[in-house]
């Protein structure tokens, strides 16, 4: 009778999960999913995940079921999944509701991890394809379906061999591991305990070790293929593709010629006026300073390199205008009429912004550049007054002067977007859904990635997702998204080159972003799409590749991903892919196609070098984010 009970139950248990996974009409495919769970005494162990997805015709919903509960939200992972499958199929995912049902023996560490797994299944589902059950992969989806990059690898690994998995897919680049070798010696009575970090090649070491191949891929294309052998024509660069910022060049020489007179005029007032010899010396600095950036503004005007030119003038004003008002400001009066004339400006052209009819997907695409900058214009004044109620006057006026010019900036993208202004009006409460999804998933890889570094060495991430949050509760939308989309790409940018100090890798990375630029550009044109920030932010992406070193490097790719980011953002559903069906590779090829790259490391959760990872990587990170300050774009 007891076991007849215990039966019942189980069944009464398993029958809502039944019914979740067999909708009427449905596909459903089941895979494995390795993921990391942390033990009682804080040790991170491989455990395998269960993943039964299933697509029906619905209205667009995504459903989660857990169990046991995981430590990081799947269901924004979750909805960006199948999201991206609809863009990759050509399908339009609002006809349809997917049901995700996880299952682990083990509280699980990073919903994002599954994100590439569950792309593969619902799009599966979609086309009825059946999955190879000796394959299992790890990665984070991206918007533009490329595989992010995910800590724990070796523990993923080892749970992919613990359950029969022949081939194991990760994220292109990481296949070099970092691990914490701790040796002990006793010295008398004395035990010394010292600790070396140490490479682990992933493929070489599964290989050996389990006869688990393991293979990097870069996108869910890859990814598709080795589970169904199927392959989804992937957009491409047609050879005609013009990138270029010819259509700022009038802009551009107008705006240097501008700027160079402005220049002048201040070093005449500076040099007639009756500062003392310290102050002349320090403003005198921040001039020469401002000059450099016009003569590398006019060499980039000779190249045709027009928006770097623009955003080089535009540092370069921010310096003119902080000297000018420096030397107009005698006491506290002026300066705090010179605040509240900047708030007018300000006042104005956010009515100016607001006020505009949107016409077509290229307006919008300038019109929510120019309300980000509104909106950066408003914070920069709200620090310029704390500095002043503070008695920093300096500082005030710095802030100022920012704000000024960004606003500037702001008024500039929305005439550039009136000037192409073509197509159907769009309404702004329309995006309020786009935006809500891209600040849930970019809240989502900022709450995984703190998850193993640490907020406190993510700050700036955090604060740029919470202002996104602030623009949404405020209406406006569009600030919202372009604020989720660069706190998430920046935080991929970190996770993605952590501990990388090889410079031929990261430019092996840089290409491959470049590459995928120039493809989502061609996607915006061939939808009828002139992608104006896109093509910007190309131009600004090459002035940093040019200049080489690692620094310079990283910020080019952050570009290159903006470029991605915005020359899609706002479509919708693309034209279905061509599909075709080819004989997998055999899981005995010969991995002399993936070379070892020198000098990298990724992130682990565990020590290097004797310091604790936190502490590395939150030294990486400041490094790398004070390098996104330098790239200040117009």
């Amino acid at each position: 009778m007891k076991k007849m009970l215990s039966t019942l139950a189980l069944i009464l248990l398993l029958l809502p999960l039944a019914n979740a996974q067999c909708p009427e009409k449905g596909n459903t495919v089941v895979l494995k999913a390795p993921a990391v769970s942390r033990t009682s005494s804080g040790e991170l162990i491989g455990v395998a995940t269960d993943f039964v997805i299933t697509v029906a015709p619905g209205n667009g919903h995504v459903y989660v079921e857990t169990w046991p509960l995981a430590e990081v939200d799947m269901q924004a992972s979750a909805r960006l999944a199948a999201q991206v499958a609809g863009k990759v199929l050509g399908v339009d995912i609002s006809k349809y509701d997917v049901f995700i049902q996880v299952k682990s023996d083990a509280p699980i560490i990073g919903g994002p991890s599954a994100g590439g797994t569950m792309t593969v299944g619902i799009i599966a589902a979609l086309e009825g394809w059946e999955i190879r059950k000796d394959v299992m992969m790890t990665g984070m989806i991206n918007p533009d379906g490329s595989i992010g990059p995910v800590g724990g690898i070796l523990e993923k690994a080892s749970a992919a061999h613990s359950v029969g998995a022949k081939l194991f897919l990760i994220p292109e680049g990481q296949r070099i591991q970092i691990v914490q070798k701790t040796e002990q010696k006793q010295i008398g009575p004395i035990v010394q305990i010292t600790s070396k970090s140490e490479k682990v090649d992933v493929v070489e070491y599964a290989k050996e070790r389990w006869g688990l191949e393991v293979k990097e891929i870069r996108d869910i294309y890859e990814a598709v293929y080795y589970f169904t052998g199927k392959k989804i024509e992937k957009p491409s660069v047609p050879a005609d593709l013009k990138v270029d910022t010819s259509f700022l060049k009038d802009d551009a020489l107008k705006d240097y010629d501008e700027t160079l007179d402005y220049y002048n005029q201040v070093e005449n007032k500076l040099k007639n006026s009756d500062v003392s010899y310290t102050t002349y010396s320090y403003l005198k600095n921040a001039l020469n300073e401002a000059k450099d950036k016009l003569d590398e503004a006019k060499k980039n005007l000779d190249e045709g390199m027009y928006y770097t030119a623009l955003s080089l003038d535009f540092q370069a004003r921010i310096a003119i205008r902080h000297v000018d008002w420096y030397l107009d400001v005698k006491n506290e009066a002026d300066l705090e009429n010179l605040l509240k004339k900047v708030d007018d400006e300000i006042k104005d052209t956010e009515n100016y912004v607001s006020n505009l009819t949107i016409k077509g997907i290229t307006m919008l695409q300038a019109v929510a550049a120019s309300e980000e900058r509104v909106e950066q214009a408003k914070s920069l004044l709200k620090d310029a007054w704390s500095s002043y109620y503070a008695g920093n006057y300096w500082d005030a006026i710095s802030n100022a002067a920012f704000a000024y010019e960004r606003i500037q900036t702001a008024r500039f993208w929305a005439s550039l977007g009136e000037r192409y202004a073509k197509g159907e009006i769009i309404e702004r409460d329309n995006l309020k859904d786009t935006a809500r999804e891209y600040l849930d998933n970019s809240r989502l890889i900022i709450t995984y990635i703190t998850s193993m570094f640490g907020e406190a060495n993510l700050q700036d991430l955090v604060n740029l997702m919470n202002e996104g949050e602030e623009y949404y509760q405020d209406g406006k939308y569009s600030a919202a998204i372009f604020s989720a989309m660069e706190a998430r790409i920046r935080a991929e940018i970190i996770l993605d080159t952590l501990g990388i100090d090889n410079e031929t890798v990261l430019m092996d990375k840089l290409q491959r972003m470049k590459e995928d630029a120039k493809v989502a550009i061609a996607i915006a044109q061939k939808e009828g799409i002139y992608p104006l920030l896109s093509l910007a932010y190309y131009e600004f992406a090459q002035s940093y590749e040019k200049q080489g070193g690692l620094e310079n490097i990283q910020t080019a790719m952050v570009f290159y991903q903006y470029v991605k980011e915005t020359s899609t953002v706002f479509l919708s559903t693309t034209t279905p892919p061509k599909i075709t069906e080819e004989p997998l590779i055999p899981l005995t090829t010969p991995l002399t196609n993936q070379t070892v790259p020198q000098n990298t490391t990724s992130p682990v959760q565990q020590e290097t070098n004797g310091y604790p990872i936190p502490l590395i990587a939150g030294t990486l990170v400041i490094g790398l984010l004070l390098g996104f300050i330098a790239g200040r774009k117009t």
